[in-house]
């Protein structure tokens, strides 16, 4: 879901960038920054996680701890890696109002905004507060013990994985939808994932490409011994359970690669809708069928084409940032662009 800039930074108040940066790479130490430095002479604070704050290296950045306060008041979390950080740098904004904005300089970036090349069109658009708001919709876990009683909980922006501890041993589960048992087999796991993770895990594992507009919760099974083990999506209202019997093999959930926890003997996995959405800026006018043709490196000529052009060759495809080219952000002046996210009201606070 896409607001226009609904709950986004308010002339007026004061502007704060939160950096979250893979500081393992020097050419992304770099870009980082440039980046603050451009920011800094727009007017806007720039933060450092103080883990990160070392390795950076940013002359009057301020210094954050990296905990659940570190995006609070920030406008934007803007990050400079690949998905892994664009995962963490999720969890910091997760209970703030910011919006993540990534730059890709990992493999595959899918979560990213943009590319290297692009930086300095996605840093104007900041200055000028020419972008838009998705709200992506996030997941929340119970773990419940063999009484029903709640033992721990997580979230995810991707998928939540239930997977057996021991990996000799096939992993036994029932699952159910809203409380109704639907089936159960041996497995090495579930994956439980949103229309955002559906490109992750998920696709791996043999789930579908959902739409990030499209609001649905994706069950898929992995490496199932059973006829009925296909993948599903189901109502965002809804809530998927899987049971593990007590005298099965013992299971963890891990959340977006990064949270674990452990199921007790003949405990449950709850897994629904979050009640806060993770939010991303966009700038680019990329839609998400563009994405997945850069990024999968899919073929987009048609099969009579191909009798008119040399075998094993595509048709040139167009400019576009994702293809790591540069395109030009679409402003007249600036003036309808910033239109989009000056209509909000922001909540500082939130």
């Amino acid at each position: 879901m896409s607001e226009a800039g609904q709950g986004a930074w308010r002339p007026g108040g004061g502007r704060h960038v939160l950096l979250a940066v893979h500081t393992g790479r020097q050419d992304i130490t770099e870009l980082a920054r440039s980046s603050a430095a451009r920011l800094a002479r727009a007017g806007i604070t720039v933060r450092v996680l103080d883990d990160e704050a070392e390795a950076l290296g940013i002359e009057g950045a301020e210094v954050v701890p990296a905990d659940a306060e570190a995006a609070r008041g920030a406008e934007i979390v803007m990050v400079f890696g690949g998905d892994g950080t664009f995962l963490r740098a999720a969890e910091l904004a997760r209970y703030s109002h910011a919006a993540l904005m990534g730059v890709n300089l990992g493999r595959v970036g899918f979560l990213a905004e943009t590319e290297p090349e692009a930086v300095e069109e996605t840093l104007t658009a900041i200055e000028q507060c020419a972008y838009s708001v998705e709200k992506r919709l996030a997941i929340e876990v119970d773990v419940l013990d063999a009484a029903g009683n709640v033992v721990g909980g997580t979230w995810a922006l991707n998928e939540v994985s239930v997977e057996k501890a021991q990996r000799s041993r096939v992993l036994d589960v029932v699952i159910s939808i809203d409380g109704r048992p639907l089936t159960s087999f041996g497995c090495d796991g579930v994956l439980f994932a949103t229309p955002t993770g559906s490109t992750a895990y998920a696709f791996s594992a043999g789930g579908p490409v959902v739409w990030p507009d499209v609001e649905a919760l994706l069950l898929v099974p992995t490496n199932a011994h059973a006829l009925f083990a296909r993948p599903l999506v189901t109502s965002p209202d809804a809530v998927l359970s899987v049971a593990i019997p007590p005298d099965g093999n013992r299971a963890r959930v891990s959340a977006d690669g990064r949270r674990a926890l452990d199921v007790p003997d003949g405990g449950r996995v709850d897994v629904r809708r979050a009640a806060r959405p993770v939010r991303i800026a966009r700038v680019h006018p990329a839609t998400f069928g563009d994405r997945l043709v850069a990024k999968f490196g899919l073929p987009v000529r048609g099969f009579r084409d191909a009798r008119r052009h040399d075998p094993g060759h595509e048709l040139a495809p167009p400019r576009n940032v994702l293809a790591r080219d540069v395109v030009s952000l679409p402003w007249d002046g600036g003036g309808a662009a910033r239109e989009e996210v000056r209509g909000g009201t922001a909540d500082p606070d939130a």
